[in-house]
């Protein structure tokens, strides 16, 4: 080996050695499990009773992003104009959220897609900005990223993003971890610039000494024939299947990125691109019961259960279901809906809202 060629070789192992402790720096490797601080700000937040009602709802908020823009990611070729929304834009976004979350005032809240110090959301705190509107209602708090980094290459974003899952409670929350799910496959590189999708778990306790479990949860918008949304939707079932061994009640909310039966083929031809045929969600609905159910999802009232109305300019209202609540059997629903008239200029999805009876004491 030449001296010229040994000189070559070291730059270049010096130079991907460089790369690679920069790529370490910018970016964000959770672990598997991790505990996560609770923000009680009241000290009396009550305490759940068994055989009480609960109301909860589940929303993806994009971000306070709104639905003035077609985004660069809204269209099948990335040909969306739009890189990101006007803060104006979003402090309108902020206020209509806080309203309905006022007019509904669910005991449970579960949202989506809520950033913090991200530049494509312009370095908000975007949940501390909510709380402030709703710090009488919601004394309990946690929340978990599931994307971050200090700096994305992608040119529509070229820099840091920040989006995370926050559970509000308006009773005592005693104990909350993020757990993380199966990401896509990727190359290394890649591999750590891509979100990383997870479940965040709180208990809440009972007065009896026992628990509720609540889970919150957004799954990639994967393309079908890869397997991180099964997967995803495995290691979900499993942790859920533990729950209901061990006789420990359960909700699990979000946006699941996945269409109930029959939706697959009412969708145009061109819009099934991400989603399969066999909607991975079966390994759910086959086990617990889920809110929309399939036949609301799919029946002959099914524009009612619509959650997504995607930022496509070829698609002028609601289309899909992909938001949803699941619970546990020993759980009663009392009622539910998709709240719909006041909210499609809000966000690209829209709230699901469920009351339910907690199992009473033994």
């Amino acid at each position: 080996m030449t001296r010229l060629l040994r000189i070559t070789l070291l730059g270049l192992l010096i130079i991907a050695g460089l790369l690679t402790a920069l790529i370490y720096s910018l970016t964000w490797r959770p672990d598997d499990k991790q505990t996560l601080p609770v923000s009680c700000v009241a000290p009396r937040a009550p305490t759940l009773l068994p055989g009480q009602a609960l109301k909860v709802m589940t929303w993806n908020v994009q971000y306070l992003a709104g639905k003035n823009y077609v985004f660069w990611y809204d269209t099948a070729d990335g040909s969306g104009p739009d890189d990101r929304p006007t803060v104006e834009d979003m402090a309108v976004s902020l206020d209509e959220v806080a309203r309905v979350i006022r007019d509904e005032q669910p005991d449970i809240l579960l949202l989506q897609e809520l950033d913090e110090g991200a530049k494509p959301s312009h370095y908000q705190d975007q949940l501390a900005l909510l709380q402030e509107r709703l710090a009488d209602l919601y004394p309990c708090s946690t929340q978990a990223f599931d994307w971050k980094a200090d700096f994305i290459p992608n040119l529509h974003i070229f820099g840091s993003v920040g989006r995370k899952l926050a559970t509000l409670s308006r009773y005592q929350i005693e104990h909350a971890e993020r757990l993380q799910l199966p990401a896509s496959p990727a190359n290394f590189i890649s591999r750590q610039f891509q979100p990383k999708p997870a479940l965040l778990l709180t208990y809440l306790p009972l007065s009896d000494g026992g628990q509720l479990a609540v889970l919150n949860t957004r799954l990639d918008d994967d393309a079908p024939g890869r397997s991180a949304v099964q997967e995803q939707v495995k290691a979900t079932v499993k942790l859920l299947d533990k729950f209901e061994g061990r006789g420990t009640p359960w909700l699990i909310g979000g946006d699941f990125n996945l269409l109930p039966l029959g939706q697959f083929l009412r969708l145009d031809a061109d819009k099934r691109g991400r989603y399969s045929p066999d909607s991975e969600l079966h390994l759910l609905w086959d086990k617990y019961p889920m809110i929309p159910s399939n036949s609301e999802s799919s029946g002959i009232n099914r524009e009612k259960w619509l959650t997504h109305f995607p930022n496509d300019p070829s698609i002028d209202g609601p289309d899909r279901t992909v938001d949803y609540l699941f619970y546990s059997s020993r759980i009663k629903r009392v009622e539910a809906k998709v709240r719909q008239e006041d909210t499609l200029r809000i966000s690209n999805h829209l709230p699901v809202i469920a009351r339910f009876l907690l199992p009473a004491a033994q």
